[in-house]
């Protein structure tokens, strides 16, 4: 029968050469599996594997439970046991096709491509593992194109983050090179206003320097003869006086009557 676009084969099967008292737990387990009670067929399986470790139907058939049950990591290596310990090549080319199935549930296109290839060894003619080998080939093709695409991607990425980098960088770098640049001009700025301001004081103090000192007035010989003329009378007027106070009787009164 078809399973998820997959031919699943699930053989439960008996040895004709097998122990009555290792065969009763085998037989019991095989028809709790077709009633769908897996976990009681599983421990029938067991109890059939703790007389006979190495019975391969049992351990045939315990893998078929664990696949239904979803374990495709342990089923897978249920029946690569079996494969191992058999000699028959119809049981080996069937627990090859369930390994692979057990593969493909895990979605280990490789994997399972290459143990249906192994099924085909022993059983050349199996439709079912053919049909099964053509959709393992076909999920593992899509897979190889996703990784990929997603490697591409990844590339992708990771050239715009090194590009976003480089463009940060690029930035930064402008960004200081501006930074410097005005830095220079300011500075540049602040020396040529320094030295006009030297150069403005330089002047200043030159025309300071360079202001007449005033100079004593100057005044004609003539007024020079009229000045003296009046500072003359002047003294005279005044010797004067001077004779008419010596020649006056009246004395000074020097204290007050009572």
């Amino acid at each position: 029968m078809r399973y998820n676009g997959f031919i699943l084969v699930l053989v439960l099967f008996s040895l004709k050469i097998f122990a009555q008292e290792e065969r009763k737990p085998v037989r019991q387990g095989n028809e709790l599996y077709k009633a769908e009670k897996y976990d009681e067929a599983q421990k029938k399986y067991e109890e059939a594997l703790t007389k006979k470790p190495n019975a391969v139907e049992a351990l045939f058939n315990k893998g078929n439970v664990m696949f239904q049950n979803k374990d495709y990591e342990n089923a897978q290596k249920q029946f690569e046991t079996v494969a191992a310990l058999s000699n028959d090549d119809a049981i080996k080319a069937k627990a090859y096709h369930n390994m692979g199935n057990s593969f493909l549930e895990s979605n280990k296109y490789k994997e399972s491509v290459d143990a249906y290839k192994n099924a085909l060894k022993f059983n050349p003619n199996d439709n079912d593992t053919k049909y099964n080998l053509a959709y393992a080939l076909q999920k593992l093709k899509q897979q190889q194109n996703q990784q990929n695409k997603d490697d591409q991607n990844k590339d992708k990425d990771k050239n715009k983050d090194q590009q976003n980098q480089n463009k940060d960088k690029d930035q930064q770098q402008q960004d200081n090179k501006d930074k410097q640049e005005q830095q220079n001009k300011d500075q540049k700025d602040n020396e040529q206003k320094g030295d006009k301001g030297k150069e403005e004081e330089k002047q200043n103090d030159g025309k300071e320097e360079s202001k007449p000192q005033p100079k004593p007035s100057q005044i004609s010989k003539e007024d020079a003869q009229k000045l003296l003329e009046a500072l003359k009378n002047e003294e005279q007027k005044v010797q004067e006086k001077l004779q008419k106070i010596k020649g006056s009787s009246e004395k000074v009164k020097v204290e007050k009557d009572w």
